[in-house]
């Protein structure tokens, strides 16, 4: 069984730490069987505070990182400053037991302490927006993209703020086992199996007018056209507004443009297809609107880095990761070179 561990730091928040085991937890096989363990520690085996008014007494100390398949990293409360240390010696040596073909994941600003291992040298990563430009200047090296609800790279995984790390759980849970077992956990939980648009969409700004229109009806339109081509001009009509005041709202409620939000929808449902379905792949092609198996090969490729034929054969082998092999060393490799915070620590490319 795949033992996801959870490490609590003093002052997480609760609603994060509950992420992994509500998620993960409540994934099971097709007979009932769980299909992940899920353990919680702290770095010494003592209780920790959180942000609220309790602390949490955990079951174990950081010994129970050495058997970890995947280790998750909760936010803690903490007020970035440029000389704060975001790796106590402790800390850095609970991080260097994992193994070297576990994954790491982080939620909202836990990506500082990845960051500071030097795990994210050299990767796509993100963390919570508002933490953007702090997190940019203090480490210059990681490629951020504050845009997006999580990062997928492979062995080391980062999400958004706060509810993203739902949204990152579903998606390694789909990684895993496929969609269907993603999609039953989602409706267990009462949540989406996956999320539109990035974070785009929670950065602030002026709320919008009661009266003013929305493109909520033209996108719940066009999910149930997507066999089909579906032009600018008759999603504005179905929004009830100009093709230009379409592209803003757009970009105001989605985070992102009509045409990439179609394109989106198009891949999601031709991966749904490709996993659920034995169609031919020029069947889900036009099922999923790109019209040729050819148009459907560049979009997914360019998407998720694999093509329809090996998608399909990935779910069809025991749900085996899409992408992201190990690399030498993996994440316990990086941090077994870093001996002491601040030491010289080497690239990690994606």
């Amino acid at each position: 069984m795949h033992r996801v561990v959870v490490l609590a730091l003093d002052g997480v928040y609760p609603f994060e730490l509950s992420i992994p085991v509500r998620i993960f937890g409540t994934a099971t096989g097709a007979d009932g069987e769980p299909l992940y363990e899920v353990l919680t520690c702290s770095v010494d085996g003592g209780p920790v505070d959180t942000s609220a008014d309790f602390a949490v007494a955990v079951q174990h100390g950081a010994e129970v990182i050495d058997s970890a398949d995947t280790l998750v990293l909760p936010p803690f409360v903490c007020a970035p400053t440029e000389e704060q240390d975001w790796l106590p010696a402790p800390l850095a040596g609970a991080l260097r037991r994992l193994r070297p073909s576990a994954r790491i994941v982080s939620i909202c600003t836990a990506s500082y302490v990845l960051a500071a291992a030097g795990l994210l040298d050299g990767r796509p990563a993100t963390t919570h927006w508002n933490n953007a430009d702090h997190f940019q200047r203090t480490f210059p090296q990681v490629r951020l993209d504050a845009d997006v609800l999580f990062v997928d790279d492979g062995q080391v995984l980062t999400a958004a703020g706060v509810a993203s790390g739902v949204d990152l759980c579903l998606h390694l849970v789909r990684r895993d086992h496929g969609s269907a077992v993603a999609n039953r956990v989602a409706r267990l939980c009462v949540v989406p199996p996956w999320r539109e648009g990035g974070q785009a969409q929670f950065v602030d700004r002026p709320v919008p007018e009661p009266a003013t229109a929305t493109t909520a009806d033209a996108r719940q339109w066009a999910l149930g056209q997507l066999h089909r081509p579906i032009s600018l001009a008759e999603l504005a009509r179905q929004a009830g507004m100009s093709v230009r005041s379409l592209s803003r709202r757009f970009r105001d409620e989605v985070g992102m443009t009509p045409v990439q939000w179609l394109t989106r929808q198009r891949v999601e449902h031709a991966r749904h297809l490709l996993e659920t379905t034995e169609l031919p792949v020029d069947r889900v092609a036009a099922e999923a609107g790109f019209g040729t198996a050819a148009s459907m090969r560049q979009h997914l490729t360019g998407a998720i880095g694999i093509s329809p034929t090996a998608y399909r054969k990935t779910f069809r082998t025991a749900g085996r990761p899409l992408r992201g092999a190990p690399e030498p060393g993996g994440a316990a490799g990086l941090l077994a070179a870093t001996a002491t915070p601040g030491a010289s620590r080497p690239s990690a490319t994606s």
